[in-house]
């Protein structure tokens, strides 16, 4: 058997769980001494054996990365400096830079922290209410800030979304949905780039300092200065890059307002997607997402045909 056989990148290199590398090491350390307590040799080799193994599979006991993403505690994963909420693909969220950002505004420090700012997901659809600190304006217009007062008033407004003829929810008017899959048509065979995703939020940055990448399914938006958006995937990031140019063309002030702003309006609006951007429905639903050391579950709305993700936000951020 070659040693690449048993190498589990999943578990290794940067994504290596800390946690459950030195408890493992500590259960080796305990096996090994037991062992050589009646044979020296055979306890040095038992630990040997153990430490390879580690290195090689991430962990010794089977099942302990399973256990450390549902039950170790956040604090042990902070003591080992890991975020113990995985990063969301939450859309743009912006790069917490001075030089990218506006006089007099303030920037979040993540995608996932404009979300959850000012978007909760009720019932089969989402809902927006206004959280604390974030203001309470009648209008649905954005003014200052980053936050949305009310983003189900500000697509009513709109003409983007109206109330479902036969459900008590919010669906798409017939317009807006066929414009915005006619231009995610006109999008998708053009191709995506870092270009069209700044373009379709409003970023006024150089385009030709950013690039994004596939990690997974997700596509990522980065500068020099950091990542600037996650989507879960490209049908994601290719629903966002369409809806943007046709809100562009029907919200005057939509390049007045801060491209966080923007980047907020468009992950909220993928919700009320009936039909992936790749073809086939979209079901709603929990799922669980994961890093090296902790999983969560999350409401998601999924592409049926082809399990691409449109949208998530985790289930224990929303308000009861």
């Amino acid at each position: 058997m070659d040693l690449d056989d048993l190498k589990q990148p999943e578990y290794t290199g940067e994504n290596r769980c800390l946690p459950c590398t030195v408890v493992n090491l500590a259960i080796a350390a305990v096996v090994g001494w037991l062992v050589a307590r009646r044979n020296r040799v055979a306890g040095v080799l038992a630990v040997g054996i153990s430490v390879a193994l580690i290195y090689l599979r991430g962990y010794l006991v089977p099942g302990t990365p399973t256990l450390t993403k549902r039950y170790l505690p956040a604090s042990v994963l902070r003591a080992f400096g890991k975020e113990p909420k995985p990063d969301l693909a939450s859309g743009f969220g912006g790069v917490s830079e001075p030089a990218h950002k506006s006089p007099g505004r303030t920037e979040p420090e993540t995608a996932d922290d404009n979300l959850e700012s000012s978007v909760t997901v009720s019932g089969e659809r989402g809902d927006s209410s206004p959280s604390d600190g974030v203001s309470d304006a009648q209008s649905p217009e954005v003014d200052e800030g980053t936050a949305i007062p009310d983003l189900e008033a500000y697509l009513l407004e709109h003409d983007v979304v109206e109330p479902c003829e036969e459900i008590d929810d919010l669906c798409l008017t017939e317009a807006f949905e066929d414009a915005w899959f006619a231009e995610m048509e006109t999008v998708d065979e053009a191709g995506l780039d870092a270009k069209v995703v700044i373009e379709a939020v409003g970023f006024d940055t150089d385009p030709e300092t950013f690039e994004i990448d596939t990690r997974d399914d997700v596509q990522v938006l980065t500068g020099e200065h950091g990542m600037a958006g996650r989507w879960p995937s490209r049908a994601a990031l290719l629903a966002d890059v369409a809806a943007g140019r046709v809100l562009e063309e029907r919200i005057p002030r939509w390049s007045e307002q801060e491209p966080e702003v923007n980047g907020q309006l468009l992950n909220a609006l993928r919700m009320f997607l009936e039909r992936c951007p790749s073809g086939g429905d979209v079901e709603m639903g929990e799922k669980v997402v994961e890093s090296c050391c902790s999983s969560h579950d999350v409401f998601a709305v999924t592409c049926e045909e082809t399990g691409e993700r449109l949208f998530e936000q985790r289930i224990d951020d929303l308000e009861p």
